[in-house]
């Protein structure tokens, strides 16, 4: 069972131990890391519905956060906000979230774009041209080029399938222009909307 990383030496440790472990548990995939654990761990001495309410504000604190992926200024101005709401956090707690978020915003929003993910993704491709450069017959030669794209296609965590597609010039002269029309139809779209 991994518990969460020690947070730094001074009077924040236990809260920035709790962004830690809801960070674990939420965005890592760490199963280990249980409301009972933290509690018993970090705030044994806080009555459960203190801690759970605890637990809660920073959960939802750091759900907005990670779900707007915040650069440092949105952070800051959202953090000042939330100290002034009554109910909010305090300029201790504002300054440990912003800690912790500064150091895991790359990890977190990796993992929520990683399991937002449903489909295959591409992750590479290769092309070339194909053409007959010698033959008995000279009247073979060079005749029906095919243009051959190769496709790695495959989810996290599992194999990549590879995808092979040949095209002679009349098959890559229709895919093209479909590829044509759209690139046309998502610029008009674009525009449309702006």
């Amino acid at each position: 069972m991994a518990a969460p990383e020690q947070p730094p030496p001074d009077g924040s440790k236990p809260l920035s131990a709790l962004l830690n472990g809801i960070a674990q548990a939420a965005y890592y995939g760490n199963a280990d890391i249980t409301e009972e654990l933290l509690h018993g761990q970090l705030y044994p001495e806080a009555a459960p519905e203190e801690f759970r309410a605890l637990r809660a504000k920073m959960g939802g604190l750091l759900q907005s956060i990670a779900s707007a992926d915040m650069d440092l200024n949105q952070l800051e101005a959202f953090l000042t906000a939330q100290t002034k709401k009554p109910g909010g956090i305090t300029a201790e707690q504002a300054a440990v979230i912003a800690k912790f978020w500064k150091n895991h915003r790359a990890k977190v929003h990796e993992s929520l774009v990683s399991r937002s993910r449903w489909d295959n993704v591409l992750r590479s491709l290769s092309w070339r041209v194909d053409l007959k450069a010698q033959h008995r017959h000279l009247q073979q030669i060079n005749t029906t080029p095919v243009a051959i794209v190769e496709m790695e296609l495959g989810k996290n965590g599992q194999e990549s399938e590879l995808l092979c597609l040949e095209f002679d010039e009349a098959k890559l002269s229709q895919l093209l222009q479909k590829l044509s029309e759209a690139e046309q139809s998502m610029a008009a779209l674009t525009q449309s909307t702006q």
